[in-house]
């Protein structure tokens, strides 16, 4: 395994928050069922917590027991145009995740060190891009080093890619388009 991907792990499962390169951006990462980290990142990022937050997994099963299904599954994903989708949550999935929302965001993430990261701790994890709410997202990790650095427990080293930035966001039961993807 992955040194760097053994630690970050090591972050999560004891409450901190890390960085990790996306298809298209880094992201800030931390377990979804830990309300102190999810706390921590939404203070870091100054986001609104009646926004919500993304959950990335490597696989449909790490979502099941936060997603409502009814019947639904998500299609395959594509690295080159990552797409995040919302669903319904599950009942017990905490404001601190969902937002104001009745549904969730969440996306079967294909870069390799985000989810080799979810298989390591055995979990989604929330990933919102790695910016300050209303300023540009990191693209590039020596950004990244410049401004989450001394904020984070952990950077992943590694690239994003092979998208272009931040992922399109679509409503799967609708199949509308909430947010168009980065060109």
């Amino acid at each position: 395994m992955n040194l760097s991907i053994a630690r970050a792990a090591d972050v999560l499962l004891e409450g901190g928050l890390v960085t990790c390169p996306t298809e298209g951006v880094y992201g800030l990462s931390c377990m979804p069922d830990d309300p102190l980290a999810v706390l921590r990142l939404l203070d870091l990022k100054r986001r609104d917590a009646s926004k919500g937050l993304i959950l990335i997994a490597a696989n449909s099963a790490q979502l099941d027991d936060w997603v409502d299904w009814q019947g639904a599954e998500l299609p395959p994903p594509d690295p080159a145009f990552p797409i995040t989708w919302i669903v319904k949550a599950a009942a017990q999935v905490s404001p601190l995740v969902r937002g104001a929302h009745s549904g969730l965001a969440v996306r079967l993430v294909t870069n390799v060190l985000a989810r080799t990261l979810c298989e390591t701790v055995d979990s989604p994890l929330i990933s919102t891009s790695a910016n300050f709410s209303g300023e540009r997202v990191a693209r590039n990790r020596f950004v990244l080093r410049r401004k989450f650095g001394r904020c984070v427990d952990f950077l992943v080293p590694g690239d994003c890619g092979p998208a272009a930035g931040p992922s399109e966001i679509r409503d799967l039961q609708t199949g509308t388009v909430l947010r168009p993807r980065a060109r």
